[in-house]
């Protein structure tokens, strides 16, 4: 992959997804069915709409449209209890199809026209369209998964009070 924009993409991905798997890792088997309120979706059903939207939306990306006939995307949103490895077949599956489609595109796929539900779109914004949608679930299962861990939560990030040891340690202060 030449291209600094796909590298830059995938590199993106990868770190959106490093941020469930390593939430993933803090988590009980039944947290991933908790839910904040009635309205709230768990962690289970986020992962199965991001996994049926991944799949979707990647297999064969450049020709034919992102919401292919045979997803039923409202399953996606119903709350069942499966097995913790179940879960997380799903998640690896739509991340396949991510990381197969986008490690395969060149420069050029880039200004090709994709579809997704009929719309038109080049390739490069269905790929940005994509980067912050799972951008977005994946802050909804760290954010879920913060809260269920409370005082023991590992951060994912720069912990609140750590920015300038963390600074000092990059060599940045």
């Amino acid at each position: 992959m030449d291209s600094p924009v796909l590298r830059a993409l995938l590199a993106q991905l990868r770190a959106t997804k490093r941020l469930a798997d390593q939430a993933f890792e803090q988590l009980d088997d039944e947290h991933f069915f908790f839910k904040l309120n009635p309205r709230q979706n768990s962690i289970h059903v986020i992962v199965k709409h991001l996994a049926g939207n991944m799949r979707s939306r990647w297999t064969d990306f450049l020709h034919s449209d992102g919401e292919k006939a045979g997803r039923d995307r409202d399953s996606e949103f119903v709350e069942d209890v499966v097995p913790r490895g179940q879960i997380m077949r799903t998640w690896e599956s739509g991340w396949a199809a991510v990381f197969a489609a986008t490690e395969s595109l060149t420069d050029e796929d880039l200004s090709k026209t994709v579809s997704i539900r009929g719309e038109p779109l080049t390739a490069i914004r269905a790929i940005v369209r994509q980067v912050e949608h799972y951008g977005y679930h994946v802050g909804q299962i760290v954010l879920i998964a913060k809260h269920l861990r409370g005082e023991n939560w590992k951060y994912l990030t720069i912990a609140p009070g750590q920015s300038k040891a963390f600074n000092r340690a990059k060599g940045h202060l």
